[in-house]
């Protein structure tokens, strides 16, 4: 149950127990970042794929569409709700990712998603360490996260939209700031190969999201 002063994500989530969700749309970032993710899916040729916190559904909806054999996990019960209705051909279950996963779902994809998700947790590794759990030998991780570097964040200093970009007062809100090198390093930390790195909407000093794949060794 949520706590009674909870709200939603737009009117900040205050003392929520979970990351609120009260719609079923597609959040704003998947308009430039289902091209690159679904590229970097086809490129790798696979079939079962895990969306590791699916939220609201939005990119397992896609998957699905797009004749991938799809699973979805994500902490938020409201998440899972709206995710249930809008990719009902998809396995979804409440799971912490920054937790184990259950047994049933190690070794067994082909590829694992997770958009805009590291940046919300304290601890980021365990999200990593899941993902290459969840992998067979040879599948691929895709992350997305906003993209932070040295001329963005100038230019939100200089128009002073930092409060606007990072939404401190938000519960379950970002806590992690990465640029490229920190996000590879990442997956090379924990055991990705052959990583991957491209900018996703507006130009790249100033992008507004990463997208990094990296593979799990056979």
């Amino acid at each position: 149950m949520h706590s009674p002063s909870a709200k939603t994500d737009r009117e900040l989530s205050l003392a929520a127990d979970e990351y609120v969700w009260d719609d079923a749309g597609s959040p704003e970032a998947h308009r430039y970042l289902v091209g690159p993710v679904f590229a970097a899916l086809k490129s790798a040729g696979v079939g079962k794929v895990l969306d590791l916190g699916c939220g609201n559904g939005a990119i397992a909806a896609h998957l699905v569409a797009s004749g991938y054999d799809v699973s979805g996990c994500d902490h938020s019960a409201s998440g899972i709700e709206y995710a249930r209705a809008r990719a009902p051909g998809a396995m979804l279950f409440r799971h912490d990712v920054s937790e184990p996963l259950p047994p049933e779902h190690l070794g067994r994809y082909d590829a694992v998603v997770s958009t805009e998700v590291v940046e919300h947790l304290p601890l980021p590794r365990r999200l990593m360490v899941n993902a290459r759990a969840a992998l067979r030998p040879g599948g691929i991780f895709v992350a997305t996260t906003p993209y932070h570097g040295y001329l963005k964040n100038l230019a939100l200093a200089l128009t002073n939209k930092f409060d606007d970009h990072w939404h401190p007062l938000r519960d379950y809100g970002h806590v992690k700031f990465f640029s490229r090198r920190t996000l590879t390093s990442l997956f090379e930390e924990t055991g990705f190969s052959d990583v991957h790195y491209a900018t996703a909407g507006r130009i790249p000093l100033l992008a507004c999201s990463m997208v990094v794949y990296g593979t799990k060794p056979r």
